[in-house]
């Protein structure tokens, strides 16, 4: 499993602060639909969920109050999420994402 690291531009909330007051974090990121890594916290994060609509590959968001996930394709949804941030400099980052589980560092 190859580390990355990760530079988020945050959102301005309780929920992105929450994250960035646990950083830096190495995290194991699973696929879902060849879109998206996500990660199950134990701790709850404060939420304050919207109907997003779309997504764009790098936002960072967290689903319910405990899920984080990095979007690496641009997507569709009927969810409703809470925006964290994106990621800076996402190019670079996508090829390197593939289909599997990889290991993130998220940083300030």
């Amino acid at each position: 499993m190859e580390e990355l690291n990760v530079s988020i531009r945050f959102e301005t909330n309780l929920t992105a602060e929450a994250l960035q007051a646990r950083l830096p974090l190495t995290l194991s990121m699973q696929d879902l639909h060849q879109n998206e890594k996500y990660f199950y916290f134990d701790e709850p994060f404060p939420t304050n969920p919207e109907r997003v609509g779309s997504i764009r590959a790098g936002d960072v968001m967290l689903y319910g109050d405990d899920c984080l996930v990095l979007f690496y394709k641009d997507v569709e949804t009927s969810y409703a999420y809470t925006r964290i941030g994106r990621v800076e400099d996402f190019a670079t980052l996508e090829p390197l994402l593939g289909s599997g589980t990889v290991e993130l560092t998220f940083q300030k």
